[in-house]
């Protein structure tokens, strides 16, 4: 007569899968926290993107609130350090000198970044020469599928018609104004640079810069 079969004797219940354990349930606070965090994304991304103009606008309202006591080089001062944050300006040089710019030398290359560094902070330092109840107004972003973002941006005169200003953000940092919201600023700089280049290479448009930057300083 055959024995007990060993499984007689044994437990061999096995413990529940773990895809059939009951999964623990997320509270209504923890729901509404998660759907409030979820919605705030776009918002948050959205300041992201604008903060550079954020901080430019807030600069040079300060400037033009303060212009005739800075004068034209204490303005240059207070926005230097401001510009050459937000600015990508390196690459605006190479931008605004075009294809050019890979034939000079590491030297030349330094001197025009150099140069037009110079000339666009003293650009902004006399053209925000004063303040008549101006502002600055942030009308929204749109990404782009190279993942640029334009920044829409317009400035609110009393008593005249509001000056449309937007900004190309390339990783966070400007890299063309648009002027009256549709004219590229650095593709009207290229066209002008390329007859300097002509005619005297890197050195003659970093002459030309310098005039210029001499120029918007004496105010």
């Amino acid at each position: 007569m055959a024995g007990p079969c060993p499984t007689d004797r044994l437990d061999v219940t096995l413990p529940p899968s773990p895809t059939h354990a009951r999964r623990p349930r997320m509270t209504k606070p923890a729901r509404r926290t998660l759907l409030v965090a979820l919605a705030l994304l776009p918002l948050a991304r959205a300041e992201a993107q604008t903060a550079p103009i954020e901080r430019l606008n807030a600069a040079l309202l300060e400037v033009m609130r303060n212009a005739q006591a800075l004068g034209v080089r204490g303005r240059e001062q207070r926005l230097r350090p401001v510009m050459e944050q937000v600015f990508n300006l390196p690459a605006m040089t190479r931008i605004a000198v075009g294809p050019p710019w890979t034939t000079y030398a590491p030297a030349d290359q330094q001197a025009l970044v150099a140069a037009f560094t110079d000339w666009s902070v003293a650009t902004y330092a006399s053209r925000f020469d004063g303040y008549g109840g101006e502002s600055f107004e942030i009308q929204g972003s749109t990404p782009r599928p190279n993942g640029d973002v334009l920044v829409n941006t317009r400035i609110v005169r009393p008593n005249d018609a509001p000056v449309q200003i937007n900004y190309l953000l390339r990783e966070g940092r400007i890299v063309d104004v648009y002027l009256t919201g549709t004219i590229s600023e650095l593709a009207s700089r290229r066209s002008e640079f390329a007859g300097l280049l002509r005619e005297g290479g890197p050195q003659r448009l970093v002459a030309e810069l310098r005039r210029r930057t001499a120029e918007a300083l004496r105010g």
